[in-house]
C-alpha cells in the first residue's frame, strides 16, 4: 500500500529546449508520466493529479507548454506549430534523464500528446488523451472547415486566428474572462440546451464573453485557483496560447506524411459526456478500433464537462493509474 505523497511534495524545474526554456512541475519517483496542458491552463490543471501518480508510484511531471506561465514564449507566431512543441516534450524526457515516458495530454494537450505519440513512438511507449478524441491526420483544410461552421455566427477556432482581435477580448479583464470561459464549459454551469452556444460569436462586433454564464463560479474552481491561472496570463497576455489555434493550417501540412497513421501504442482516452469535445468529434471515438488499436482503456464520465481532471479529479486519479499499472505488467 503507497503512502500518500502531500501535494506540497512539489519540485519546480526550468530545462533547456527547442523552446528556450520549458517550466515543469515535478512529484514523486518511479516510471516517467508526462502530463501535458490544454488551453488555456497550465501546469496548475494538473495539481490533482500529481501527488496521486506520486503516491501510485509514478515520477509526475507537469509542464507549461511553451508560450504559457514560465516556459519561454517566442515571438514568431509559426514558433508553436506541433512539430515544435512535440520536439519540446522529447526534450523534456531526455532533459530528465530518461529514455522513454508515458505522455497524457487533456484538451490541446491530447492533440499534443498525440502527435508526440505518432512521431516518437521510441519515447512515448503510452498515451493517455483526455477530453479531445485522437483524429488521424489528414482530411480538409482545418481553416476552411471552421469558416463553414455556424452559419451566420462565427466558430471560436475562426475567431482565434488573426493576431490581436481575441487578445483586445481577453487581456483588459483576464481573470473576469477566465471564469466566464471556464463556467461556459463546467458541466454545473454551462449554459442549458437552448441558450446561445459560447462556442461561436456574433461574425460583426461579437465576443466570445457574451454568451458565457454569469454568477457563481463552477464547483471544481476555487477563487484561489481562479488567482492562479489568472496571475500566469496577466504576466504573459494570451498570445502565446493563442498561437496554438493560429498553426494549425500549418500542422495540417507538417503532418500531411502521417495522413490516415494510428497510434499503436497501448492507449487510454477519458471524455466528459456534456463536453462538446466529445459529442462533436463522436465519429473519432467511434473510429478508435482502426485509429488506436492499442486502446485499453475508453471511459465517457456522465454529467462531466470539458475540464475533466479538475472536475472529476478522484475518478481521473483512479482511472489513469489503474491504466498506468496495467502498463508495468
Amino acid at each position: 500500500m503507497h503512502q500518500p505523497v502531500p501535494s506540497a511534495d512539489l519540485r519546480h524545474r526550468t530545462i533547456e529546449a527547442p523552446a528556450g526554456r520549458l517550466h515543469l512541475v515535478e512529484q514523486g519517483t518511479g516510471p516517467l508520466v508526462l502530463l501535458v496542458h490544454g488551453f488555456p491552463e497550465s501546469w496548475y490543471s494538473w495539481r490533482r493529479q500529481l501527488p496521486a501518480l506520486a503516491t501510485a508510484g509514478y515520477r509526475a511531471v507537469a509542464l507549461d507548454v511553451r508560450g504559457y506561465g514560465r516556459s519561454s514564449k517566442p515571438a514568431a507566431t509559426d514558433a508553436y506549430r506541433m512539430l515544435d512543441l512535440v520536439e519540446d516534450n522529447v526534450a523534456l524526457v531526455r532533459a530528465l534523464g530518461e529514455e522513454k515516458a508515458v505522455i497524457v495530454g487533456h484538451d490541446w494537450g491530447s492533440s499534443i500528446a498525440a502527435a508526440s505519440a505518432l512521431l516518437h513512438p521510441e519515447v512515448f511507449r503510452a498515451v493517455g488523451l483526455l477530453s479531445v478524441p485522437y483524429a488521424p491526420p489528414g482530411g480538409p483544410r482545418p481553416t476552411d472547415v471552421f469558416a463553414q461552421m455556424g452559419g451566420d455566427q462565427e466558430f471560436y477556432v475562426s475567431y482565434f486566428q488573426e493576431p490581436g482581435r481575441a487578445e483586445a477580448e481577453m487581456e483588459p479583464d483576464l481573470r473576469g474572462w477566465l471564469a466566464g470561459f471556464y463556467a461556459a464549459m463546467s458541466a454545473d454551469t454551462m449554459p442549458t440546451p437552448g441558450e446561445p452556444d459560447p462556442h461561436f460569436v456574433a461574425r460583426t462586433g461579437g465576443r466570445l464573453r457574451d454568451r458565457f454564464p454569469g454568477g457563481s463560479l463552477p464547483a471544481w474552481l476555487t477563487e484561489d485557483d481562479l488567482d492562479v491561472y489568472a496571475g500566469e496570463f496577466e504576466r504573459t497576455g494570451m498570445t502565446g496560447a493563442l498561437n496554438r489555434y493560429r498553426n494549425m493550417d500549418r500542422d495540417w501540412e507538417d503532418l500531411a506524411p502521417y495522413g490516415g497513421a494510428p497510434i499503436e501504442q497501448p492507449s487510454l482516452f477519458i471524455g466528459g459526456a456534456l463536453d462538446a469535445s466529445t459529442t462533436w468529434m463522436a465519429d473519432a471515438i467511434d473510429a478508435y478500433p482502426a485509429t488506436l488499436p492499442g486502446l485499453t482503456s475508453s471511459h465517457i464520465l456522465d454529467g462531466c464537462g470539458h475540464w475533466i481532471q479538475q472536475e472529476r479529479p478522484e475518478e481521473v486519479n483512479r482511472l489513469l493509474t489503474s491504466w498506468l499499472d496495467s502498463l508495468q505488467g
